[in-house]
């Protein structure tokens, strides 16, 4: 039970480092990383509580949450590359 509680200490420790780079950058894809960072940290920290409190079954609600962390990223990629997120010529 304790080494769940260290985890999500250290899971927590590197989420605020993770805020902390976002907020200081310097450039847009450092604060992207910083974004996929959190999200992946808030996947790990959800499937660690989980397990501490004895439900397992958040497992997929940490699924859940890594796949919209990941379109998220994509869509969030597309708009920096391209500036809308519409799928026309005038994008380029």
């Amino acid at each position: 039970m304790t080494m769940f509680a260290a985890a999500m200490f250290g899971i927590l420790g590197s989420m605020l480092l993770a805020v902390v780079r976002g907020i200081l950058g310097p450039t847009v894809f450092d604060r992207v990383l910083a974004a996929n960072m959190f999200g992946t940290k808030t996947v790990l920290l959800i499937a660690v509580s989980g397990f501490l409190f004895g439900r397992p079954e958040w497992l997929d609600l940490a699924l859940l949450y890594a796949l919209m962390n990941f379109i998220g990223m994509i869509a969030l990629l597309r708009f920096t590359k391209f500036e809308n997120l519409a799928n026309d010529e005038r994008a380029k």
